[in-house]
């Protein structure tokens, strides 16, 4: 306390011209205004032609941790990073040369300073965007979970394209493979041949009939059927075989299809950003208080060790 007050003066210049210096950057520090949008993860982007699959999660479900631990990965990825600054200018906006060899480190560091995501205690997610303008920071926050969307929707698209190709082309060739049966069940049935349960009937008529020329006509059609029949038979059943396995496989086949040409809403907006009409930052006050104590404090720090040094130097 002798100490402190033989050097009063000397703190409490040090600290009034702190407080000074604190108050003048404080206000000239430009205002920047919070806008807060919120979503929850869906806890699926897809719809289930099988009973089997999503049988957990449904399209109408609110997504849990692991959606979103996602939709954060999401939020923070370069894809909508990118498209944020392209869309907004916000080299112009943050005022950073677009010509300069760091350009790509003072965006990010701006951008990251500006914009930020976090969960909730509720398992939501939160973003937050800064800006001197209010209605720009409304418009980021509410663009970034707009992108949410189209951002996954590209990444699932990327990945569900070749699969439903691959789908497309085995169920074209698998039909293409019936018609080629069915043609040969055409071509034999053009020349009499006829199904086995039909065929037997062909001996009893054979048998019973009494015009010599009927005699004739079924004895004809008798020898084609002995002549063709078993191949007759071994293609109606590679057709039946056809048609089961093409029913089957046009669920896998519909699946795919839609899991790459649907576009699916992966989130449940629960506030879009609005407006700030109060500034969020600076705190001046704080910045003054905190400046302040702070000096005060290295003010006598610093005398300590000056002194010290003296009697250091002295002896």
């Amino acid at each position: 306390m002798h100490f402190l007050w033989i050097n009063r003066k000397s703190i409490l210049v040090f600290s009034s011209a702190a407080m000074v210096i604190s108050a003048v950057v404080a206000f000239l520090l430009p205002p920047l205004y919070l806008s807060t949008a919120i979503v929850f993860p869906a806890a699926t982007g897809s719809v289930s032609f099988s009973e089997q699959r999503n049988a957990k999660a449904g399209t109408m479900d609110f997504g849990e941790e692991e959606q979103a631990e996602q939709l954060v990965q999401i939020l923070q990825s370069s894809q909508i990073r990118d498209k944020i600054i392209q869309e907004f200018n916000l080299f112009q906006h943050y005022r950073i040369d677009a010509n300069a060899t760091n350009k790509n480190y003072r965006i990010n560091e701006a951008y990251n300073n500006h914009i930020s995501f976090s969960r909730t205690r509720y398992g939501s997610i939160r973003v937050d965007v800064l800006d001197e303008n209010p209605k720009k920071a409304a418009k980021i926050a509410n663009k970034i979970i707009d992108l949410i969307d189209t951002v996954k929707n590209d990444m699932i698209f990327e990945r569900t394209r070749p699969a439903f190709k691959v789908n497309e082309r085995k169920l074209i060739q698998m039909k293409k493979d019936r018609d080629v049966i069915l043609k040969k069940l055409d071509s034999l049935a053009d020349l009499g041949v006829i199904a086995l349960d039909v065929r037997s009937n062909l001996f009893q008529a054979y048998v019973d009939a009494k015009n010599p020329k009927d005699r004739e006509e079924l004895k004809k059609k008798i020898d084609i059927n002995m002549k063709y029949g078993a191949m007759y038979d071994g293609l109606e059943y590679m057709r039946n075989e056809k048609i089961v396995k093409i029913e089957d496989f046009n669920v896998s086949y519909e699946q795919a299809e839609s899991d790459a040409n649907t576009k699916f809403n992966h989130k449940f907006v629960v506030e879009r950003a609005v407006e700030a009409d109060k500034k969020d930052q600076p705190k001046r006050l704080i910045i003054i208080l905190v400046t302040t104590i702070s000096s005060l404090i290295f003010a006598v720090f610093a005398l300590l060790f000056w002194e010290k040094y003296k009697e250091l130097k002295s002896m």
